[in-house]
């Protein structure tokens, strides 16, 4: 478990993200279905879920998801899925990978806020998870606004919905539970 996470309050349909994370899809189901079957799992209703898994990035291979590259789990956290136009993929390869940089380039004045993109083609209704970590609510807020001035966020078709949320501990999370 990366974290869980009090969205109560951020989100009118949830109260609690769980981000788990394994090197096995099935993995994520049993723990998945394990965790509905214990007495908190039986009191919450499920309103979004969703898969994804590291793939090697597109264009620039270093790129590794901040949960992988074994960084602690920050503060507050936003994670919503992404589907990039229809024509994106019709681009050539250069003037992609230029869009991609410039989006890199764009984010570098935000060292703190971590990134984890993830693939989830064929896994839901999205091509890409994405997860932005910071300790400070604000720089994931400043850092997304920003980022809306990218060249690549023409080819933007979906993005929604956000759930954006402060790590908890268990007993935080329960206590706060109507």
């Amino acid at each position: 478990v990366r974290g869980v996470y009090d969205v109560a309050g951020l989100r009118a349909d949830a109260d609690v993200m769980i981000w788990w994370h394994s090197g096995s899809a099935d993995a994520l189901q049993d723990a998945y279905g394990l965790f509905r079957r214990t007495t908190l799992g039986r009191a919450l209703t499920g309103v979004w879920s969703q898969a994804a898994l590291h793939r090697p990035a597109e264009f620039n291979k270093s790129h590794i998801p901040a949960f992988l590259a074994g960084e602690e789990a920050r503060q507050y956290v936003c994670v919503y899925p992404f589907v990039r136009s229809y024509e994106w993929y019709l681009l050539p390869d250069e003037d992609r990978r230029e869009m991609l940089a410039e989006h890199g380039k764009m984010a570098r004045g935000y060292p703190d806020v971590r990134a984890n993109t993830v693939a989830s083609f064929a896994l839901g209704d999205y091509e890409w998870m994405l997860a932005f970590e910071a300790d400070e609510l604000h720089r994931i807020v400043d850092l997304m606004r920003d980022l809306r001035a990218s060249t690549a966020r023409r080819h933007v078709r979906e993005e929604v919905p956000f759930y954006t949320g402060r790590r908890r501990s268990v007993r935080e999370i329960v206590a706060a539970l109507p």
